[in-house]
């Protein structure tokens, strides 16, 4: 199959080749013909598929192929988690529509919004936005959603973790009842499939890999290991084995600062990624990572989302995550578009439970080795993962470990704010502080 026969004009297939591919991949193949059908999709695809080009390829053709009236309203919508995925697949649209007459931005929060504001009323025929941000520039009349032919939905299930829902639906209630639905997800969860119902209408499913599955091209290993010698053991890793870009997966920023300064101690270059850095570090950090002016870089799992990193050698999963559809997303930064990769966790004796739910949702154990002397002696007993249930007779006090999704990013849930997109922002107060 070639993206010719999938329907494609000239001038996208000129410049898919100067990407360098030739062949779409199984997502590519089964969402673009639907999609330049105008169907509504809902589509299960884990990171490093080719799902982002999935949705851009023919979305681009569909607003090529209309008129658009003379001041550009905007046509499509994708809607993002976070500020670096929302840049990835803005990168993507802009490169893709090279040859088309097709205008494109992005807007996020953490910088300031006056040049957003300006583009935007130059006009922009396909947006790439953060939901919060998207609000605080409707609010200023700086958009408008009432000309929306396409909305996509990527990485919806982040979305829903990060408590975007609320935002999405009111974001939607601005738009005309009449138009197409995308809904993109690394994972199909019943989570998903609801939110899906309240949005997508007659959608055909299109999942390009079994559900929670990870890259076949991935090598997984665990480590168990004391916590406290973790840190020592990353190190002996890196520098063993010489290796020059590795992507380390922190639960919380305060762990991930510190595990940053101890690497830099050790003489490995390295640099943090998470919510409370600012979008210009965030932006470095990345930038350092991505030409290998930095060998690692320590992130968060929300802060994760949106890193495309070809050819990314290794993953280590420092502290594995309590939810663990995260480890499929982790992992997915490595083995991307059919490259191979290496991922590796460190397992202390707090952790063991979240292996167990892990290896549940990968339908298979993962192979775990002892590294002598390093052996677990640590004696805390295991904390409970976000998927399993409270056991009876403990009272209306939480159980040891995160119980929620969101207790990576913040260790205490959050009560009517919004997500992290806006938190940097100088643009406005909160809108919980505003009248409703």
């Amino acid at each position: 199959m070639t993206f010719k026969s999938l329907g494609l004009s000239d001038a996208l297939l000129k410049a898919i080749e100067e990407k360098g591919y030739d062949t779409p991949s199984p997502i590519q193949a089964k969402a673009i013909p639907l999609i330049l059908e105008g169907k509504d999709v809902l589509a299960s695809a884990q990171t490093g598929t080719g799902k982002t080009a999935g949705f851009t390829l023919p979305v681009l053709q569909r607003l090529a192929e209309t008129k658009h009236p003379k001041y550009r309203p905007v046509r499509a919508l994708v809607l993002t988690p976070t500020r670096e995925l929302a840049a990835q697949v803005y990168d993507n649209v802009r490169e893709y529509s090279t040859y088309l007459d097709i205008r494109s931005t992005v807007v996020f929060g953490g910088v300031k919004a006056a040049s957003q504001i300006k583009t935007l009323r130059q006009g922009v025929d396909i947006l790439v936005a953060t939901p919060g941000r998207l609000l605080d520039l409707h609010d200023q009349k700086a958009v408008s959603f009432k000309r929306i032919e396409v909305l996509i939905l990527d990485e919806a299930d982040r979305m829903l973790d990060m408590g975007f829902v609320r935002d999405i639906n009111k974001i939607i209630s601005f738009m005309p009842a009449k138009r197409q639905n995308l809904m993109f997800s690394a994972t199909f969860s019943k989570d998903i499939k609801r939110l899906a119902e309240g949005i997508l209408r007659n959608p055909v499913s299109v999942e390009a890999e079994p559900e929670n599955s990870t890259a076949e091209k991935v090598s997984q290993k665990a480590y168990a290991v004391d916590k406290g010698k973790k840190t020592e053991v990353v190190i002996n890793l890196i520098k063993d084995g010489n290796w020059s870009q590795v992507l380390i997966f922190t639960r919380t920023k305060h762990g991930a600062n510190k595990l940053t300064e101890k690497l830099i101690k050790a003489g490995i270059s390295a640099a943090a990624i998470h919510g409370n850095k600012s979008q210009g570090a965030r932006t470095k950090a990345l930038a350092n990572f991505k030409s290998n002016t930095n060998r690692v870089l320590v992130a968060t799992d929300i802060a994760a989302r949106g890193i495309d990193i070809p050819l990314l050698p290794h993953v280590i999963n420092f502290e594995l995550p309590n939810v663990p559809e995260d480890y499929v997303h982790r992992i997915g930064r490595t083995g991307r578009a059919g490259a191979k990769g290496e991922a590796i966790s460190l397992v202390c004796s707090e952790e063991t439970e979240y292996q167990k739910e892990i290896e549940k949702i990968l339908k298979q154990k993962l192979k775990t080795e002892v590294i002598e002397g390093y052996e677990p002696k640590d004696t805390a007993g295991p904390k409970r993962a976000a998927t399993q249930k409270k056991k009876s007779g403990g009272g209306k006090k939480k159980g040891v470990g995160a119980s929620h999704r969101g207790a990576a990013e913040g260790n205490k849930k959050p009560k009517r704010q919004r997500p992290s997109d806006r938190s940097k922002s100088n643009e406005g107060s909160p809108r919980n502080n505003r009248r409703r």
